[in-house]
């Protein structure tokens, strides 16, 4: 599907200019003046008294629908264009307020132990959307500071900061559960335009540029591009129908119907886009060192003040981003929205669509650094006994490394000796370890292996420095069909550890982990972003909440992330811990509700979810 830059699914061409209109204003302009004419402005002295049908059940939202008029298509094209923040800009300073919201919630604790009123609050306001404030003016502590998106050159911060919101008295009408949920889709659509903002700047600065096209060959451009005229075309047309929702009612009824819709339909371009990471990444490397002219134009055109400061490889990881933030923009959307209601299915399935999309780009990833990672092996083992074929599809390292064997008897006399230790090296993979010597020329002669399934380990109990961070190793079946035993010493805490979880996935860990479904878990919060540096370790972004599950006295921490249940190790300095037992509670209570399975009466409404959602188009 990738053709020049172009979707053989998409009739849009989007060869845009620096200064040119972008294409959904010149769409929305002719889709919605009627609409615009045809309706009243809300809140031209409109109050809460005017609407007496709203006054008998005022927190109904089918009622507020039916009674407020539709916000003017002028107002949310105008509301769009004050987006002065760059996706990047806007990202980070969302996950910054999150970690600061949850640092004030942590700290209730103490007013929890007092008893004060405050602490009563608690649990309804716990893991607050990145979005929101946590200073707020007196007059608005009612109303829930949720959408972070205030700078110096837009003058909007919330959904309910826009001046037809506040006008309209619909504040007074709603609950302020349904101002959060407003809030969160508010984000969502916000959001996706200054995603929109900066995908667009990437192709009409980078990508277009005249000195890039003849400076790059096309498949050096086509590998550093890959398809991104396509995401952006569907990031164009997902916006749009956003806006048009959005224009029907300044009460949103809903965005995941449309957003299941696109991630079923439309998402597979991002997959596409993330799959090339491997080879974006290595030729951009090779440009940067090897084209003097193409390492001069990159650092002249992010110097430009519309990249902010941003440097050109924070454009290129654009859709990578974004597909992962989407998902927990809907699965905030999904804490907040009724239970067992028709907007909490369309929430679920939007979530499973997106989860699925993102699976497939992680796994697309994967598969090219893997596919390398195991040819490159392959070439440096010697067997020494019988050969076993490591190049698999379905095979991937999950940890390398030396450790030390210790060998002969017990006693004090030999464990002084040096020649007690020698050192071996392992190769686990997902399925198989293979335990080598390493030899000279980069090379690594193999003497053992086994099933990872039939691995046992044992850690051995304190017995002086010589057996500190020694653990034992139980091989069932080993490459002769015999039960073997090894006892290895690594060089720490943390990495005996390590390698006790890798090779015994299923050890019991000091905590226990999401799927026991216990309501309380020690939990930390990502305050630093880290990148895995082994294959045994986790990859941290702004903002992760992660259940621990085992931790050393050196540092690091196994955990496991609670949206998307991955596990690995990272180091606790990358994190905070969260001391209060509400927020921890409420924290899994909101996890296990954004995955709980799928039931049959859900699977019976998506027809006519579907319909519905065709019928209000």
């Amino acid at each position: 599907s990738q053709d020049n830059g172009k979707s053989v699914n998409e009739p849009l061409t989007l060869n845009i200019p620096g200064s040119r209109m972008p294409p959904w204003r010149t769409a929305m302009q002719t889709g919605t003046q009627k609409m615009s004419e045809s309706s009243s402005t809300p809140g031209n002295g409109t109050t809460p008294e005017e609407w007496p049908a709203l006054a008998d059940s005022p927190t109904t939202l089918t009622e507020a629908l039916r009674m407020i008029h539709p916000i003017p298509a002028d107002s949310w094209r105008n509301l769009i264009e004050q987006i002065g923040l760059l996706y990047q800009e806007y990202r980070d300073k969302s996950t910054l307020q999150e970690i600061e919201t949850r640092r004030q919630q942590d700290a209730e604790i103490q007013d929890s132990n007092d008893g004060s009123p405050a602490s009563e609050d608690t649990p309804e306001e716990e893991e607050e959307e990145e979005e929101e404030e946590p200073a707020s003016p007196p007059e608005r502590k009612a109303l829930p500071q949720i959408c972070l998106l205030s700078n110096p050159h837009s003058r909007f911060n919330l959904w309910q900061d826009l001046p037809e919101i506040r006008s309209s008295g619909v504040l007074e009408i709603l609950q302020p559960e349904e101002i959060k949920l407003q809030e969160a889709m508010f984000e969502l659509v916000t959001s996706e335009a200054s995603y929109y903002k900066s995908l667009n700047l990437l192709v009409s600065h980078f990508m277009e540029n005249e000195r890039m096209r003849k400076i790059l060959h096309p498949s050096e451009a086509h590998i550093l591009f890959s398809n991104v005229l396509d995401v952006l075309a569907v990031s164009e047309r997902f916006l749009l129908e956003l806006e048009h929702r959005m224009e029907e009612n300044i009460v949103i009824s809903d965005v995941c119907d449309i957003v299941y819709r696109y991630a079923a339909d439309h998402f597979s371009v991002y997959i596409t886009y993330v799959s090339n990471q491997t080879y974006q990444e290595r030729t951009y490397k090779q440009l940067l060192q090897e084209k003097a002219a193409f390492r001069e134009l990159i650092a002249q055109l992010e110097l430009d003040p519309k990249c902010k400061g941003l440097p050109f490889s924070s454009f290129l990881i654009l859709p990578f981003q974004r597909i992962t933030r989407l998902k927990l923009l809907v699965q905030n959307i999904l804490k907040r929205v009724e239970e067992s209601s028709e907007r909490e299915c369309t929430a679920l399935d939007a979530h499973k669509e997106l989860e699925m999309v993102v699976k497939a780009c992680n796994e697309g990833v994967r598969k090219m650094s893997r596919t390398e990672q195991m040819i490159s092996i392959q070439k440096k083992m010697e067997f020494k006994i019988k050969s076993v074929p490591i190049i698999s599809h379905s095979r991937w390292l999950l940890k390398q490394g030396e450790l030390q064997q210790m060998s002969g008897p017990k006693t004090s006399r030999t464990l002084r000796t040096k020649k007690l230790f020698h050192e071996i090296y392992l190769f686990l993979f997902n399925d198989l370890l293979v335990i080598c010597r390493q030899i000279p020329g980069d090379k690594y002669q193999v003497f053992d292996s086994a099933p990872r399934g039939l691995l046992r380990v044992e850690e051995l109990e304190d017995q002086g420095q010589t057996l500190a961070n020694v653990f034992i190793l139980r091989l069932l079946e080993n490459a002769d069909d015999r039960e073997a035993t090894y006892m290895l010493k690594a060089t720490s805490q943390s990495e005996m550890k390590r390698w006790m979880t890798s090779l015994a996935p299923n050890r019991r860990t000091k905590f226990v982990s999401f799927t026991s479904r216990l309501l309380d878990c020690p939990q930390v919060q990502c305050v630093h972003p880290y990148v895995a540096q082994q294959p045994d370790e986790l990859t941290l972004e702004l903002a992760d909440i992660l259940n621990i599950l085992d931790k050393t006295d050196d540092g690091w921490i196994f955990g496991e992330r609670l949206h998307d249940q991955e596990r690995g190790w990272f180091p606790s300095s990358m994190t905070e811990e969260i001391l209060n037992p509400k927020i921890r509670s409420q924290n899994l209570k909101e996890c296990f509700r954004v995955h709980k399975m799928d039931d049959p009466q859900r699977s019976q409404n998506k027809d006519r979810r579907k319909l519905g959602s065709r019928n209000r188009q």
